[in-house]
């Protein structure tokens, strides 16, 4: 029995190969059907999606959304609802000690999918906030790689992958140390390592040697140092091969981590990021990064077409975190989709130098569908 018809939309799963106008039917849970004038039983709730996009649900591969629970956490519901976005991948906020908590108080009691990398660290990222920052890898007293595995293995149905975060800020003196105690636990238990790498050390090509196919580097789009581009405008060899061997790349826009730069010098180079993420946490929810729409948005200004910036939101998103069942709009399949207008005007966007970015399109949530059922949209950030 049809529960829910999104009409009048038009249907976009580039993983699919789909791109037409189309209704989406939805029951217990799953979508239903997919076609032109599909009818509405008695009793099914339907929404008119005229002059709007469905895509599959969208997927943020780096969110921080364990709220209350760290210092970066941002309310999971509130946040999926603006950025019209049912599977938040949480990047690492918990730790093996943490990771119950965030499980039993807002995972398994979520309106919205919430999947998360553990993070390398017992604590996870403790503090993290505009008074006080210290990074979790900075003394290595808190990193213990049998505990880590130990817990990722306990929670393998949830637990996507190792977060580990690297640089002189969330490292301090540890180096390249915390990165090889990752990939040590990720080959132990079988899963992917995602990378954080700020400023050196250590050094990006340190970084990216060691990661292997699966892995994600996120602020893949980082301005210098340890940008991916030489001045030269070349993509750096080491990037190259890594993307070679299968490294994933993730844009991880967050409050510091992506500049105009560089982006513009990759796309020029023909280097696309395979995913587009936010890293939406308590900072920079309020700016320059804002959400995942704002983020997918400054892609589509800078002229990659639609359809590939909402790929790198749906399937490949989905196929980094091994969960080929998201990210697609497929009959029998996950009820999950995003409603989205393509809204034309004048938007000034700004990267994490303040560099700004003049933008003639902006992508707003007009709503939701997780599980099967609909969730309207929360307000949209006014940017500045």
């Amino acid at each position: 029995m049809t529960d829910l018809v999104l009409k009048g939309g038009r249907v976009l799963d580039p993983g699919q190969g789909i791109d037409r106008m189309a209704d989406v039917a939805f029951a217990g849970g799953r979508i239903a059907a997919i076609g032109p004038d599909l009818p509405a039983p008695a009793g099914a709730a339907v929404r008119d999606v005229t002059g709007c996009l469905v895509t599959p649900g969208l997927i943020d591969l780096h969110t921080h959304v364990y709220w209350g629970g760290t210092s970066l956490g941002v309310d999971p519901e509130a946040v999926a609802r603006q950025m019209a976005t049912p599977t938040l991948i949480d990047a690492g906020s918990a730790g093996p000690g943490t990771l119950h908590g965030f499980r039993r108080f807002l995972i398994d009691r979520s309106p919205v999918r919430i999947l998360p990398y553990l993070n390398l660290s017992y604590p996870g990222i403790f503090a993290f906030s505009h008074s006080v920052m210290v990074g979790e890898c900075a003394d290595i007293r808190l990193l213990d790689s049998r505990e880590c595995a130990r817990v990722a293995a306990a929670n393998r149905d949830i637990v996507v992958g190792i977060k580990v975060r690297v640089g002189r800020s969330a490292g301090g003196a540890s180096g390249i140390a915390p990165l090889d105690m990752a990939l040590d636990v990720a080959e132990e238990v079988g899963m992917p390592v995602m990378c954080h790498l700020d400023n050196p050390p250590p050094s990006r090509l340190e970084v990216i040697q060691r990661l292997r196919r699966g892995d994600v580097l996120t602020h893949c789009f980082r301005p210098f140092p340890n940008a991916p581009l030489a001045p030269d405008g070349r993509v750096r060899e080491e990037i190259a091969a890594a993307r070679e061997r299968g490294v994933i790349f993730d844009i991880g826009h967050g409050g510091g981590s992506f500049g105009f730069k560089t982006t513009r010098g990759m796309l020029a180079a023909g280097f696309l990021p395979d995913v587009i993420s936010s890293d939406i946490h308590e900072i920079s929810i309020h700016g320059p990064a804002y959400d995942l729409l704002v983020t997918l948005s400054k892609f589509v200004c800078l002229g990659v077409p639609l359809a590939e910036v909402i790929r790198r939101a749906t399937a490949t998103a989905a196929a980094a975190v091994q969960r080929p069942e998201l990210g697609r709009l497929v009959v029998g399949g996950v009820g999950d989709a995003s409603v989205i207008a393509v809204a034309d005007g004048n938007w000034s966007y700004r990267d994490v130098l303040g560099e700004r970015l003049e933008g003639k399109q902006r992508l707003l949530a007009r709503g939701m569908v997780a599980g099967g059922r609909w969730h309207d949209p929360a307000p949209q950030p006014t940017i500045s």
